[in-house]
């Protein structure tokens, strides 16, 4: 059976403060909490602004051994570049200091805009150019610009695999082309639920499923009652034991951002509770 990584995105809410945090908990003792109740967390600060070296050790160190993080790669290169001409500014990112996760290093994901049309040329070229394992984001990271000059993070302590998914925002990637070219590059195309606001595909693609629920009727607002829930857990379910894919089990990553109205944690904290008893 695959392993089941159910979490939030990001953790640093005001709303969330006496809610789901303890009142009168400091805001950084908020990643220990949240640590000691689910097994993973996407990382978006990185999605919006190059995140320090300092920043990612003092993370790996707040959390159990066992834990990992999903790293959101920035929107410069996503948004901005539009996943053109990013030669530095990908070596940027993997030299800010993600590889001093470790061993807590769990995907990257790459959000893609919503006015951003599928082009085979362009995202078969930046996929390409992702690097794999850790040992070669380290050779990639030391082509960064001046500006990460002393703010750099260059070394692993391991060789391991680097995973990357793809969320898709534009109708025109919900093609059969789009597919197969994310399976070419092994990259996992995230199974997006949005309240029918993006495509929401559930393909294959790579040896682990990438999951993000950002609200089951109105976009980060509206939490998942139980049957959706129910309903989650048993599509996890399939992809980690295989059974509902080609019978190979894969990782399942999943992450809820429906964080608006404090339904995110508690939506992961139930989900990852039914998982666990289908898995038994």
């Amino acid at each position: 059976m695959g392993d089941a990584r159910i979490g939030i995105s990001g953790w640093r809410y005001a709303p969330w403060r006496s809610v789901f945090y303890p009142k009168g908990l400091t805001q950084k003792r908020e990643l220990e909490f949240v640590s000691g109740r689910m097994n993973s967390v996407e990382i978006n600060g990185s999605f919006y602004s190059l995140q320090t070296p300092k920043s990612y050790a003092r993370w790996a160190e707040e959390v159990p051994d066992d834990f990992l993080f999903s790293v959101k790669g920035g929107r410069y290169i996503t948004h901005i570049l539009r996943l053109r001409n990013a030669e530095k500014a990908l070596p940027n990112f993997f030299a800010s200091g993600v590889l001093a996760l470790g061993p807590k290093l769990g995907p990257v994901l790459w959000q893609l805009p919503p006015n951003l049309a599928y082009d085979r040329d362009t995202v078969g070229a930046f996929l390409a150019t992702l690097p794999r394992t850790t040992t070669a984001a380290v050779e990639f990271a030391r082509g960064h610009d001046d500006r990460m000059e002393g703010r750099s993070w260059l070394k692993t302590d391991a060789e391991r695999p680097i995973r990357h998914a793809v969320e898709i925002r534009h109708p025109t990637f919900d093609c059969e082309d789009f597919v197969d070219l994310a399976r070419e590059h092994d990259v996992a195309v995230v199974v997006s639920d949005s309240a029918g606001r993006f495509p929401q595909l559930f393909e294959v693609t790579s040896d682990f499923m990438y999951v993000r629920l950002h609200g089951a009727e109105e976009l980060y607002v509206s939490g998942y009652p139980e049957d959706l829930l129910q309903t989650w857990a048993q599509r996890i379910h399939g992809w980690r034991t295989g059974s509902a894919t080609d019978g190979k089990p894969r990782d399942v990553y999943v992450y809820c951002d429906n964080d608006a109205k404090v339904r995110a944690p508690f939506d992961a904290i139930r989900l990852a509770e039914i998982v666990g008893e289908l898995a038994g």
